[in-house]
């Protein structure tokens, strides 16, 4: 195998590091740039399992000597930073001293007939990362996420995913209207009417809507689902996280399949 090429850098100013700053800080950077980062090794990790291959691998300079017995294969280009720079980049309180950049494929169309999440303007960064995870463990390989959803490729979603990202269709920015496409049944969850999850005859394969934090699931849709879903909550709390409310949806369909 071809040895990788390794660069070091020291200046802040240099072009490759304030294009890697902005990944690392701007949630939306990587829709301009093409291309995502992964901090830590445990995304870094992730990726490497679901044979993604990135482009650049980038560690701190203490690091280094111990990361080549792992990971000196791991990338074709190698840069390698100061620790202070490094540390001035990164977007966690700890930094990981590793990560790759990672290029974004071209995007997906639709695929009308998968087993779906639907995010409709869920805006929490946390939220939408925690539900990618369920959509994953549970079977969902398609997830579409409305305008005004939090960015998917996002550093604090990327961390929340876990991992969750590469094994999922993303699809993001879709409007309302384009959701006709998907031809199988729309479940709407509800904190107030339709049908109790625990005794519904859930289909499969099916598109959960998950809805806006504040606001929940939009009429437009509510009006073309199929089933209008409520979890119940005998300990009387007025509704659930949405997070945690997918998780549950999530579950009862991938157990009922």
């Amino acid at each position: 195998m071809t040895s990788p090429s390794v660069t070091p850098i020291h200046s802040r100013d240099n072009a490759f590091v304030k294009d890697l700053r902005r990944l690392a800080q701007d949630s939306t950077a990587y829709r301009k740039q093409g291309r995502v980062w992964l901090e830590g090794d445990h995304l870094c990790r992730a990726a490497l399992e679901r044979h993604q291959r990135p482009a650049v691998a980038v560690f701190a300079e203490s690091f280094w000597p111990l990361a080549q017995v792992e990971w000196a294969q791991a990338a074709p280009k190698i840069i390698v930073l100061s620790d202070a720079l490094f540390a001035e980049i990164s977007g966690l309180e700890s930094p990981a001293r590793m990560g790759f950049l990672l290029d974004l494929a071209s995007p997906r169309a639709l695929h009308p007939d998968a087993a779906t999440v639907v995010l409709d303007r869920v805006q929490d960064a946390g939220n939408v990362g925690s539900i990618l995870r369920s959509a994953s463990a549970f079977g969902f390989r398609q997830v579409v996420a409305v305008k005004g959803s939090a960015a998917l490729w996002s550093p604090k979603v990327l961390r929340a995913g876990m991992g969750a990202h590469f094994a999922l269709d993303l699809i993001e920015g879709v409007e309302h209207a384009e959701l006709q496409a998907l031809q199988v049944p729309l479940l709407v969850t509800s904190s107030h009417a339709g049908d109790w999850l625990h005794r519904a005859a859930l289909p499969w394969p099916c598109a959960w809507v998950m809805g806006h934090e504040g606001q929940g699931v939009s009429p437009v849709l509510e009006e073309r689902s199929a089933l209008l879903i409520r979890i119940a909550q005998p300990g009387g709390e007025e509704s659930l996280n949405v997070a945690a409310a997918a998780a549950i949806c999530l579950h009862a369909s991938g157990a009922a399949r």
